[in-house]
């Protein structure tokens, strides 16, 4: 149990590796992204199978639902989060590659791109493809979910206990200031920095040294002053580690294994792993809806699934919230950040629609009974 309540340095590279030939890096969130999509074809490609339906089929629905998640995730985090600055700059919103995917877009766009894909394809209705598809959305959530968290991204807040993450990711980047010296940076936990606040944690940065490489005088003069002034300046490090706003940088010099190796000693912030916490209750959410499309789907009213999955997944969304840190400046001052905002008219339209489809059916199964008498 120790070792569960324990908090995690998490500092891992978001590129897996780099293509030679292009220069270009393949990084974790891309291939957790599009293997989503993968892994969620082949699912659909079974559950069809199993209910005597053309796989073929499954490529068609591929091609609506990869287009509606990136133009609508795209379009949500652009005219949610920041629509002042993309409707006067509409080039920006293309530069998908900088980032910026709103997930209650992503929702919005897949809801159209089913309604064109049943008005096209009638054979399959609209609720019947919905019903089907929240198991697929669930495991491709947590999947960009964990991508997230590979790019230290969307982080949580602090947990103010001995559990938790300390994000360092931003901090290493710091701390390779030159690939030419530097081999590698590791974070261990402890150090010569003390803490008796719960969720501030002693942690030392190691910088080691390619062979050949000495530290002088001018070395420490270096990290005194523009190292420093570095680790200070960074939002994305102050927030997670904390080297001393009104003190001198606690750092040493020496020897290990022929090599030079500097320590510097910080205060880490232990924060959630909301990410991950949101990948987690999307397996879940679609381990119940495979359940519910293997047993109950010839007893449930069509779109049932659907509906309780908007009603779950929002609801959930919006308590995991409370754990994030606000995504843009303009939610600090607000009660309920943005993301719980959107999330409120979803959970409402999830009981709504859940309501009338059981009033439905029973007004259905009424009538029958009627005919039968």
């Amino acid at each position: 149990m120790e070792f569960i309540l324990n908090f995690l340095i998490w500092s891992s590279d978001p590129d897996i590796f780099v293509i030679p030939i292009l220069d270009h890096p393949v990084r974790w969130y891309g291939l957790l992204f599009a293997g989503g999509f993968i892994v969620s074809q082949q699912i659909m490609f079974w559950l069809f199978k199993q209910e005597g339906r053309p796989e073929k089929d499954v490529e068609k629905l591929t091609v609506y639902m990869v287009v509606a998640v990136v133009v609508g995730a795209r379009l949500g985090h652009c005219l949610f989060y920041n629509p002042g600055f993309y409707l006067s700059n509409p080039i920006e919103i293309l530069k998908i590659w900088e980032g910026g995917l709103a997930s209650h877009g992503g929702a919005l766009g897949i809801i159209l791109a089913i309604f064109l894909f049943s008005k096209k394809y009638p054979q399959y209705p609209m609720l019947w493809m919905l019903d089907r598809l929240v198991i697929v959305v669930a495991i491709t959530g947590a999947m960009i979910r964990t991508g997230n968290f590979f790019n230290s991204e969307m982080e949580g807040k602090m947990t103010n206990a001995n559990y938790g993450v300390v994000y360092a990711r931003f901090t290493e980047d710091v701390l390779r200031y030159d690939d030419r010296k530097v081999e590698d940076v590791i974070f261990l936990k402890g150090g010569e920095k003390v803490s008796n606040t719960p969720g501030i944690h002693p942690i030392t940065a190691k910088i080691i040294y390619q062979r050949g490489v000495e530290l002088t005088a001018q070395d420490k003069v270096f990290f005194e002053n523009q190292l420093r002034s570095a680790l200070l300046r960074y939002d994305d490090v102050v927030e997670h580690i904390d080297f001393g706003k009104d003190e001198p940088l606690a750092y040493k010099f020496y020897q290990e294994d022929n090599r030079s190796v500097a320590e510097i000693y910080g205060l880490g912030v232990s924060r959630h792993a909301a990410q991950l916490y949101e990948a987690g209750y999307c397996i879940l959410l679609m381990l119940l809806f495979f359940w519910l499309w293997k047993e109950k789907r010839f007893v449930l009213p069509q779109g049932f699934s659907f509906a309780l999955f908007m009603t779950l997944l929002w609801s959930l969304r919006f308590v995991d919230e409370f754990f994030k840190l606000n995504q843009e400046a303009f939610e600090e001052g607000m009660t309920l950040n943005m993301g719980q905002l959107l999330s409120i008219p979803l959970v409402l339209s999830g009981i709504g629609m859940m309501i009338y489809f059981h009033q439905k059916s029973k007004k259905t199964m009424s009538g029958e009974d009627r005919k039968i008498s």
